[in-house]
């Protein structure tokens, strides 16, 4: 303990291959980041509709959680590296795909929900392999500081995306957006094949898919403290993608939103979650991961979606996305600490990818409940109110008042969700774990 007191950023040995990953792998998300956001404020210029614009989301999401069980028993047969290589190119053609139908001006809303759905099924192949990556490329002692690497970088295409986009978009239109995006895309598919070599691993044995995708599903169902944690988090997940759907139709509607506004508030969001990656990244172990999570995830669901739904301003939504994201990279660096610790490596893949299609399954559904929500329920019962209604004092009228709404709703959903797996003896049976692992 004393020596990480000395040293709060000990040198990131034996991690060249990871960092140089890592950091173009990034650059590539970045962009890809930067045309999702740019898209999303199209969508809905096209439209108005927070369903419409949800859409986009609920296309990615479906065909990902569809593959994704079986997906990690791919990833363990193919090279990982060419694997990683082809799903970024894959991405590439499709980007390119959007910006020959805006440059014909065919474009058209339908067109970004199947592109939107191609990818998804790649990333259902990509994610597990990466994650399996991340274990081969760091050495066991660097476990920590690696996961808050991770969350910085999620954190730095969270706050630049938005501002970076915006920038584009207001002096060079969306084609440029996109041209960066395709640039990022090439940086990382050439590293991934001319510029490192990963380290062999044994091939997989090669059983039938539904074999293989069942005994993921098998290990975590005879792990049930990390079943748990995966059912929180796919808790959590639905609460935030009704957060993600609501987001743009409300802070593009509101008096003193738009474009700017909904940039400041997605590049508040980065720079806290920046900061935050920062403090993990530099703090040791903590003594006990799981509660580490739990009260991270307490304060985010508790603060944030009550100040977007009671704020008025770009200032206080910012405010608001500062405190709910500012600990979540330390949740999510404590999260996959747990995980890569307790998987063994030769079924990360497999388990992975259950995890993915446990976890990840509340998203499409939390972005079609949302946009319909906003769309069919809130917006509408707003209107009927009426300007004497408690609600309209406390949450404004006019368009955009229905996704406030709905955030108080999630508000306390989501502190609702926390507290019951608090009291969830399985998850503490995991620090119990964690403990005689260190």
């Amino acid at each position: 303990m004393k020596q990480h007191l000395k040293q709060p950023f000990p040198p990131l040995a034996g991690l060249k291959t990871f960092l140089i990953v890592w950091s173009t792998q990034n650059l590539s998300t970045l962009g890809s980041a930067m045309t999702s956001f740019a898209l999303v404020v199209w969508s809905y210029q096209q439209q108005g509709s927070a369903l419409t614009t949800a859409l986009l989301s609920v296309c990615s999401y479906v065909p990902y959680v569809a593959l994704s069980i079986f997906a990690g028993s791919l990833g363990d047969r193919w090279d990982k590296r060419r694997t990683m290589a082809m799903c970024d190119t894959f991405a590439a053609l499709t980007t390119l795909a959007v910006l020959a139908l805006l440059k014909t001006g065919q474009l058209a809303l339908w067109h970004l929900y199947l592109l939107n759905a191609l990818n998804g099924l790649m990333n259902a192949v990509q994610y597990p392999v990466s994650e399996v990556v991340v274990t081969l490329l760091t050495p066991k002692d660097q476990v920590q500081r690696v996961s808050g690497l991770l969350s910085l970088s999620q954190s730095l295409t969270t706050l630049l995306s938005p501002v970076l986009a915006t920038a584009l978009l207001g002096l060079l239109g969306l084609e440029a957006v996109i041209v960066f995006d395709l640039a990022t895309c090439a940086a990382a598919v050439g590293t991934l094949l001319w510029g490192v070599e990963f380290p062999e691993t044994p091939p997989a044995e090669k059983v039938p898919l539904t074999r293989s995708a069942g005994e993921g599903v098998r290990w975590l169902l005879n792990q049930r403290g990390v079943l748990d944690l995966i059912l929180f988090l796919a808790c959590i997940n639905l609460i935030a993608s009704m957060y993600n759907a609501a987001l743009p139709a409300m802070v593009l509607s509101r008096p003193g939103g738009g474009e700017t506004a909904l940039g400041l508030v997605e590049a508040a969001t980065g720079l806290a979650h920046l900061a935050g990656s920062l403090l993990v990244t530099a703090l040791p172990q903590p003594r006990s991961r799981v509660r580490v999570i739990c009260n991270c995830l307490l304060v985010s669901m508790s603060t944030e979606n009550l100040l977007l739904a009671l704020g008025r301003g770009t200032g206080i939504w910012c405010f608001g996305a500062v405190l709910g994201w500012l600990l979540i990279p330390m949740m999510q660096a404590n999260m996959s600490a747990l995980l890569r610790l307790r998987i063994p490596v030769e079924m990360q893949a497999r388990v992975y990818a259950a995890r993915n299609t446990l976890q990840f399954f509340t998203i499409p559904l939390g972005y079609l409940l949302g946009g319909w929500l906003v769309d069919r329920v809130c917006e509408p019962l707003m209107v009927r109110l009426g300007p004497d209604a408690a609600l309209t004092a406390l949450l404004g009228s006019g368009k955009g008042s229905g996704a406030a709404l709905l955030f108080l709703v999630i508000a306390f959903a989501g502190v609702a969700v926390c507290l019951l797996f608090r009291h969830d003896r399985h998850l503490w049976s995991l620090e119990e774990q964690d403990r005689s692992a260190s």
